[in-house]
């Protein structure tokens, strides 16, 4: 608009010049087709010069918005430069269920803990033996309020050391074959035991073990749904701290 009105007034000083170059005081006569020729080509000069504004205006509207959307690109570039990346999430595979199934491990040989007795005792994992046996001397059953009970000695400290008596009640009897065909029927006691951190329950049955080179022994009905055994290794889970250990009773 301002280059328009600049062009505009050049064009009026153009035209004032021309008239005032005229001697007011002498009068000039006045040719109609020359007045109107003339005034055409004033006409045309304006129409040409208000024309050439409005293509510089044109052009400069042009130039404008070519920038403008320039601005805008660069802004909506930066707009996703600022959007937090998003970062594939991949899930692990998952791991085949363990066959232990929560199932602690035992070696072919462990120190284990009777509670009853306060002794611990190296003791054979057996998975051929289907009970489990606790070496007993001097075994006398007797009655205690009705119910059956028995009275045995343990070489708690090893064979070279004097034996303890104990008294348990009995939970039942079992007949053990032996090797030679014959059958030995033994008293079974209840006893608490714990190996490293883990503690259980089981059946004993008592015998006399003092041929045998382990004291006590773990069956299969104790490691049935609570242990494997890893027959490459022993003493997998260490002693009990304070307890008696008690090796071979011969």
């Amino acid at each position: 608009m301002f280059k328009q009105i600049i062009c505009i007034a050049a064009i009026a000083t153009v035209i004032t010049g021309c008239a005032s170059t005229k001697d007011a005081n002498k009068p000039v006569p006045v040719d109609a087709t020359v007045l109107e020729a003339s005034l055409n080509q004033q006409q045309v000069n304006i129409v040409n010069a208000i024309d050439s504004c409005k293509e510089t205006q044109t052009a400069s509207m042009t130039t404008l918005s070519a920038q403008l959307e320039q601005l805008n690109a660069q802004v909506a570039s930066l707009n996703k430069k600022d959007k937090a990346a998003v970062v594939p999430v991949i899930t692990p595979a998952q791991c085949p269920p363990s066959p232990l199934k929560g199932k602690f491990i035992l070696g072919a040989v462990e120190n284990v803990f009777v509670d009853e007795l306060k002794a611990s005792f190296n003791t054979r994992i057996d998975t051929g033996a289907e009970s489990s046996s606790l070496d007993a001397h001097n075994i006398i059953l007797f009655e205690r309020d009705g119910n059956q009970w028995v009275r045995f000695d343990v070489f708690t400290n090893g064979a070279k050391q004097p034996a303890q008596t104990f008294e348990s009640k009995v939970e039942r009897f079992v007949r053990i074959k032996e090797a030679d065909d014959k059958t030995d029927r033994r008293p079974v006691i209840h006893a608490h035991l714990e190996i490293g951190k883990y503690k259980a329950e089981t059946d004993l049955n008592l015998t006399d073990r003092s041929h045998l080179e382990f004291p006590l022994l773990l069956g299969r009905k104790f490691m049935q749904d609570i242990a494997v055994v890893d027959v490459g290794q022993t003493f997998i889970h260490g002693k009990k701290k304070g307890g008696r250990a008690s090796s071979a009773s011969k």
